[in-house]
């Protein structure tokens, strides 16, 4: 079916839909400081907040201008992140990718693992030719993450965007359909 979301699974990983039993699962991550600082978001500070993202991925996806998977370990349904598409522009065929992960799974390879899968994902699926990441410089993990991936750094986009009160600087970084071998 269509409509159906898909499951995108890996070596270790299920990447799936989220739903409103996942908001307690997320709630752990959303309401770290440490987690959301280079996300342009205040940190949640109730479950509700996280329900507001919830359906902020549920909108996305029913406009066609993206789709957020939640990031789950095999073998356990628990939402430890979320990898996917935002500012989808088919015309073009591009998109912006992004994604965050619970801080108790950080270097374990998880972020690269989801982030390979939704980029193939993309590419074969949404015919992407495009996909961009918007990184703050402070946030030199994400950085290390994208570029291992095979993302180009093409520049710096000065005061892009206006989040928690105040301006923040991007570097834009992108990968193009044939940067990687999709047989």
């Amino acid at each position: 079916m269509k409509n159906e979301f898909p499951i995108i699974e890996t070596e270790r990983l299920i990447l799936r839909g989220v739903t409103i039993e996942d908001a307690n699962d997320m709630f752990k991550y959303l309401s770290d400081k440490e987690v959301v600082k280079y996300m342009g978001l205040a940190s949640c500070q109730t479950v509700r907040d996280v329900l507001d993202e919830i359906n902020w991925y549920k909108t996305i996806r029913k406009d066609g201008t993206g789709i957020r998977w939640g990031v789950t370990l095999k073998g356990d349904g628990k939402i430890i992140g979320s990898c996917g598409f935002l500012n989808m522009v088919t015309k073009h065929h591009r998109a912006e990718v992004g994604f965050e992960l619970n801080k108790d799974y950080w270097g374990k390879g998880i972020a690269s693992e989801a982030l390979e899968a939704v980029v193939k994902f993309g590419f074969h699926h949404y015919q992407l030719e495009r996909i961009e990441a918007l990184i703050e410089p402070a946030n030199l993990p994400s950085q290390k993450l994208v570029e291992k991936q095979g993302f180009t750094r093409e520049g710096l986009l000065r005061h892009y965007e206006y989040t928690c009160g105040k301006f923040d600087d991007l570097y834009m970084y992108s990968i193009i359909k044939g940067d990687l071998d999709l047989t």
